[in-house]
């Protein structure tokens, strides 16, 4: 079961897997199975009990996204984690590959924006409209090659397509992703955005947690991953 998943960190309470481009974290109208369902039942046959093992999805990346997703093992966990998230006590970090240069090394991006809910797109303003979200992320680039830049992004809210908006909106789409200008897709419909790193303080231990994920095993990754400074 565990070649279904790729579990990053585990204990009685929280467990922290590296999702594969792809998989989708929750149920939707695709009808393929999720990964909660798959850890659920890795869970079940580990603990070996009768009965659903409990699982709480506490945050979810997009599905041509790879990267750390947490999950809570208990429902102490959930409500502790769903209110970290809610005040911001949560940090995550990203990855992200573009073609096209940022107009400076690090910087930071404010953004209003609209979710489109008939597409699944979100818009990005300059200006604060009706009914937009403002968005926040800082970025700074960590490895370039002869074509691309491998960008690290630290949102500072949580907005649909946040990262892959605003950085559209910059002027540089993240490769593979079509949705918001790449120029064509990735062969495996997954586009360059990983989520790295997430740190928190262990729900119930309250210890600081800090769970790293390796970026996918994929030749473009590879290679500007080495370069990193």
């Amino acid at each position: 079961m565990t070649d279904l998943i790729n579990i990053l960190y585990q204990d009685n309470h929280i467990i922290a897997l590296n999702k594969k481009p792809g998989d989708i974290v929750q149920g939707d109208r695709t009808g393929d199975t999720p990964l909660s369902e798959k850890v659920k039942n890795y869970i079940k046959l580990a603990a070996q009990k009768p009965g659903d093992a409990f699982l709480g999805t506490v945050h979810r990346i997009d599905r041509p996204v790879s990267g750390v997703v947490l999950f809570a093992k208990t429902s102490k966990a959930l409500t502790r984690l769903n209110m970290m998230f809610q005040q911001r006590e949560i940090q995550k970090t990203y990855w992200a590959v573009v073609k096209n240069r940022p107009p400076q090394n690090e910087g930071k991006l404010e953004h209003y924006l609209i979710k489109n809910e008939a597409k699944n797109k979100s818009k990005a303003y300059v200006n604060q409209i009706k009914n937009s979200l403002h968005a926040v992320l800082e970025y700074k680039i960590i490895a370039v090659s002869d074509r691309y830049f491998l960008l690290e992004i630290n949102p500072h809210t949580g907005r649909h397509h946040q990262i892959r908006v605003q950085l559209a909106a910059m002027g540089c789409p993240i490769k593979g992703d079509v949705k918001y200008g790449a120029e064509r897709t990735n062969p495996d419909a997954s586009i360059h955005l990983h989520a790295r790193k997430i740190t928190f303080l262990h729900p119930v231990k309250k210890e600081k947690m800090s769970i790293v994920a390796p970026a996918p095993n994929e030749n473009l990754w590879n290679s500007l991953t080495q370069l990193i400074t």
